[in-house]
């Protein structure tokens, strides 16, 4: 990465020896006729994170960066000149049937040793972060009643109880109303039981239903399942009471306190950082987020994968045009036919919508730069650094394996953290560089900020600054191996971040590819 030094002087950033534009790093931009260290001169006015051209590129010609085409220019840009998203035609996706499959397999990473951070040791083996009463639905219509229950239990009755972290609802808008037997029915249904099973829950998740749904208790607990405990009530049904709401209230809280003693007598405990479950995931994208932010977050993903970790990253349209570098990577030429069978079935998703990849960039992220997926997808897959890709989960599904993982997800924030979540993760970090509030609750979210400027603007929601990287004062080694000792101390319970202290809960959000009735 080459970076222009001076703080008083225009600047940007350059990927790749092979890239024909950069990146404007100057808050504010830069005006016409600024004068780069490097002789360019910026021919018009180019704001931050933008594109400048670095050589004249012709009609026709590839528009290069991180090495890659990003687009073809459909008129003459000039150098110095300001490289809009109107003056590329975007390159067509890779096809999926003649990808590189295992042929760029990374060398194992050297082990990483003496790790490990204060968690909650699970009947099943798992490991979570946070001590949390987690209480799932069969279906939307209970939603209401459980959010008056779960306020009660907050005020009255968590008190008594100071080793549980929170009562957290599982609250959705499944279970009825739909095609319960359709062809994708099976990918709501697997998000619902596994995020009861998520490792912060402690296997003592509880399920409240109507009685009338589609959605059965049953299909979310098994009774032969080790990640949860059904040696106690589980379960209850609204449709069982006999005098109204004021007794369903104090059935679910009496169900509420019999888990709570239990949560209660938990106790952090020393594990190894290998117990970690990472969930990666970045929103309101800009040109910064594949130099600095996600970089960094790639860095601190090889130090997990050495320590022995298992790190998700997701968001299908965000990997579809990188698929090549992704497939090329992958431990096995099964992993990689993984990855193609899951691009497929999200291509084929979108097509019977009528749209592509190409519906995934938002306002924000042209206002940031970005000029299309392309472009976004090969800053996006950055997070996943180096390592090899070492197993594929389809939406919905738990981890099996430990190392780098590919989780299948749509790359709407809300829907991915689900499905992250129901995938397993204890953890989560979160990227961005137009800013955004996001938060979890079943599960800490690091928040990360691709520029200085918005850390400062939002002291009190971001986390780490990541924009250092782009002005010099720190390195992508360097804020990599602090954001690997801050994952460690949120795990351990030590340090809550701006999202937990605020209580800043996004919904939890099903992915529903099936019919609604």
């Amino acid at each position: 990465m080459q970076l222009i030094p001076h703080q008083d002087s225009p600047r940007h950033i350059r990927l790749n020896e092979a890239d024909n534009v950069a990146v404007i790093v100057n808050d504010g931009g830069v005006p016409a006729g600024a004068r780069f260290e490097d002789g360019l001169v910026a021919l018009e006015p180019i704001p931050q994170s933008h594109k400048i051209a670095l050589t004249d590129i012709a009609t026709g010609q590839p528009v290069i960066r991180y090495g890659q085409v990003i687009g073809y220019a459909l008129e003459p840009i000039a150098r110095g000149g300001w490289v809009r998203e109107a003056q590329l035609r975007m390159p067509s996706a890779p096809p999926l049937d003649s990808l590189p499959m295992a042929d760029a397999v990374p060398a194992r990473l050297e082990p990483l040793q003496g790790y490990s951070f204060e968690g909650y040791r699970n009947a099943d083996g798992s490991v979570g972060t946070r001590n949390i009463l987690g209480i799932t639905t069969t279906v939307q219509c209970v939603a209401g009643v459980l959010e008056h229950a779960v306020a009660r239990i907050r005020s009255e009755l968590l008190p008594r109880y100071p080793n549980v972290d929170d009562v957290v609802a599982l609250t959705h808008s499944y279970g009825c109303g739909v095609a319960i037997t359709a062809k994708d029915a099976y990918i709501p249904i697997r998000t619902v039981r596994n995020l009861a099973r998520n490792p912060n829950l402690g296997g003592e998740a509880l399920v409240i239903g109507l009685g009338c749904e589609k959605l059965q208790a049953e299909q979310v607990m098994h009774e032969d399942d080790a990640t949860v405990d059904l040696s106690e009530p589980w379960l209850y049904r609204l449709q069982e009471s006999s005098t109204g709401f004021g007794e369903m209230i104090e059935q679910i809280m009496a169900l509420a306190e019999t888990r709570l003693r239990k949560l209660d007598r938990r106790r952090r405990e020393t594990v190894p950082a290998s117990e970690l479950i990472l969930g990666m995931q970045c929103g309101g994208s800009d040109a910064f987020s594949g130099i600095t932010a996600n970089p960094a977050l790639g860095f601190a993903s090889d130090l997990l994968i050495r320590a022995g970790a298992t790190v998700m990253f997701s968001e299908v349209t965000e990997a579809r045009d990188a698929i090549y570098m992704l497939t090329a990577r992958a431990e096995t030429p099964e992993v990689a036919q993984a990855l193609v069978r899951e691009m497929d079935w999200y291509d084929r998703y979108l097509a019977r919508g009528a749209a592509d990849r190409s519906a995934n960039t938002t306002p924000g992220n042209k206002k940031g730069g970005l000029s299309n997926i392309v472009e976004k997808s090969l800053g996006s897959i950055v997070k996943s650094g180096s390592s090899a890709i070492n197993g594929v989960l389809g939406p919905g599904e738990r981890y099996n394996r430990k190392g780098l993982i590919y989780c299948a997800t749509p790359a709407s924030d809300f829907v991915c953290g689900t499905l992250q979540l129901a995938a397993g993760m204890n953890l989560h970090v979160f990227t961005t560089g137009r800013g955004t509030p996001y938060g979890l609750a079943m599960a800490p979210v690091v928040k990360v900020s691709t520029r200085t400027e918005l850390a400062e603007r939002w002291p009190d929601l971001i986390d780490i600054d990541a924009g250092r990287i782009a002005a010099g004062r720190a390195s992508i080694e360097e804020l990599g191996w602090e954001l690997f000792h801050y994952y460690l101390d949120v795990a351990s319970g030590r340090t809550r971040t701006w999202a937990e202290r605020h209580r800043l809960h996004n919904d939890i959000v099903l992915f529903n590819p099936a019919p609604v009735t």
